[in-house]
This record gives C-alpha cells, sequence and structure tokens, in this order.
C-alpha cells in the first residue's frame, strides 16, 4: 500500500476543502451529501453523540448557522491506497477564546465519491494560551 498517493491525497484536500466551506458557510445539502448515508456512519459531536445519518442529518438541520466561522491549524490529511484517507485539524473560532478546537474525519472513497464514515470534535482549553 502507498501512503499519500498525489492525486488521491489531492482529491481528498479538495473533498475536505469543500466539506469546510460547507460548514462555515452553513450549506447544509452539501454537509449531508460529504458523509455517507449509512447507518453505520458516527458522528461525535463537541455535544451530542451522533449514530447513523438520520441523526447526523437531524443534528445539522437544527443547528444555528451563527457562530461557524473559524479559522484552521495544522491540518494533516494522510491517504492509505486509493480509497482511504483520514483528515485531522485544529481549529479557532472568536467566540470561543481561550479553547481550541479538534476534528478528526475518516474519509472512504466510495463509487460515488469521497465520503466521511467517522468523524469527531471536541474543544479543549487551548494549552498555548495564557491564563
Amino acid at each position: 500500500m502507498t501512503v499519500d498517493l498525489p492525486d488521491v491525497l489531492g482529491e481528498v484536500r479538495a473533498a475536505f476543502a469543500a466539506y469546510e466551506a460547507a460548514l462555515v458557510g452553513n450549506d447544509v445539502a452539501t454537509l449531508e451529501a460529504l458523509f455517507r448515508d449509512d447507518s453505520r456512519t458516527i458522528r461525535y459531536g463537541a455535544g451530542e453523540n451522533l449514530y447513523g445519518m438520520n441523526e447526523i442529518r437531524a443534528f445539522r438541520r437544527a443547528r444555528s448557522p451563527a457562530g461557524l466561522a473559524r479559522s484552521l491549524e495544522r491540518t494533516a490529511i494522510t491517504t492509505f491506497g486509493r480509497d482511504l484517507a483520514i483528515a485531522n485539524t485544529l481549529f479557532r473560532r472568536e467566540t470561543a477564546p481561550g479553547k481550541i478546537g479538534r476534528q478528526s474525519q475518516t474519509w472512504v472513497r466510495f463509487h460515488d465519491g469521497w465520503k466521511i464514515v467517522a468523524a469527531h470534535v471536541s474543544v479543549i482549553e487551548d494549552p498555548g494560551s495564557a491564563g
């Protein structure tokens, strides 16, 4: 298995960028399309544990569009062969000073493109902030 094939890495970086744009723009349809529509898809959020696409859909559709802007740091995407990738990033929001968010996603290539099959989001005290 080859790690980080350039063409595959480019595809996943593009999918990750599409996810980020949809997230901060509250483009719910795109967010839903980027997750695998399956009962086994999981999203652990900062305040919720979502099992299956139906729970993920309900969360996305009910979420407030306010305060979604964020900046990313230390994004790391690694591909394994042609059909599996892991994306990790740190994020900050101006609405949460002194906090840092962490996001991880497992992406798999299916016949209809790259899809997130598992995601985890958490927020902690920023170890680099004074206080």
